[in-house]
């Protein structure tokens, strides 16, 4: 009998730990994708949780008056601080798909759709490609790593099993999201304005040469010049989504360091 209630003081607080670190599994980069088996992903979750475990520092739980009523909230409000951290971490990844998708649109690209397994739904193909772009900026400066290390540190700011609603980020959630659409907006701007452009000239070349098919040359010169123009201007795009990824880390170090804190904390995210 003794064993087994030693067994259950350490199994709780191993399940809080369990939860926190598997929230983070459901939107964080990567490691939510379709691609990696459901049985990998809940061992990787284990291993993490294992090897947390002997270095977190454990509150005085009442275990024995613990049920599932009262379990409940505390497994989801464990949820809640991994799971935010994906959300914000994903979002810029997302806003670069968008970003590519509206360029492909612009282009010409709506047909050309397939199956994206790391969001689990068709994506335009310009889409995908600047998701595996940003996926890659995201893997090369450590995002992983660093995602890990900041959520190793929370369960020094918030002991396991004393988390709460007010530890869920809405406002920076909002603002990340704000910021990511910016990025969108800007990735795909050299190319929506050659693509206006390139239809102001179809327009003209339409009413002073009715002879000429606008349609069939035009599908080809868009192609050509939103490829063009992307590559032109890949350095630059670059450069702006690495600042994005590497802004909304720090605010994700940043929100983990005032976890449990009284003030409420909402970043300007962006570089």
């Amino acid at each position: 009998m003794a064993e087994y209630a030693a067994l259950i003081s350490k199994a709780v607080p191993f399940l809080l730990v369990l939860f926190r670190i598997a929230g983070m599994f459901i939107f964080a980069p990567l490691l939510s994708s379709s691609v990696m088996p459901r049985k990998i992903k809940a061992l990787m979750v284990m291993m993490m949780a294992a090897a947390l475990f002997p270095m977190v520092p454990l509150p005085a739980l009442n275990v024995e008056s613990l049920d599932m009523v009262t379990l409940t909230p505390m497994l989801a409000a464990e949820a809640v601080i991994g799971l935010a951290m994906g959300v914000i971490s994903t979002i810029p990844l997302i806003s670069l798909e968008m970003a590519g998708v509206i360029m492909g649109q612009q282009m010409g690209f709506g047909l050309a759709r397939v199956y994206n397994p790391e969001l689990e739904f068709d994506a335009d193909l310009m889409g995908q490609l600047f998701f595996y772009i940003g996926a890659g900026a995201f893997m090369a400066m450590g995002g992983l790593e660093t995602l890990f290390i900041t959520l190793a540190d929370t369960f020094t700011r918030v002991p396991v099993g004393l988390g709460a609603a007010r530890d869920v980020p809405v406002d920076l959630i909002l603002n990340v999201l704000s910021s990511g659409f910016q990025l969108a907006m800007r990735v795909a701007a050299p190319v929506g304005c050659m693509m206006f452009l390139l239809d102001i000239a179809f327009g003209v070349m339409a009413k002073t040469m009715p002879q000429l098919n606008v349609m069939s040359v035009g599908f080809t010169v868009k192609i050509l010049a939103g490829l063009g123009i992307g590559a032109f201007s890949i350095y630059s795009i670059g450069s702006v989504a690495g600042d994005e990824l590497q802004g909304t880390l720090r605010i994700v170090m940043d929100w983990a360091s005032h976890l449990g804190t009284p003030e409420s904390f909402v970043a300007s995210p962006g570089p």
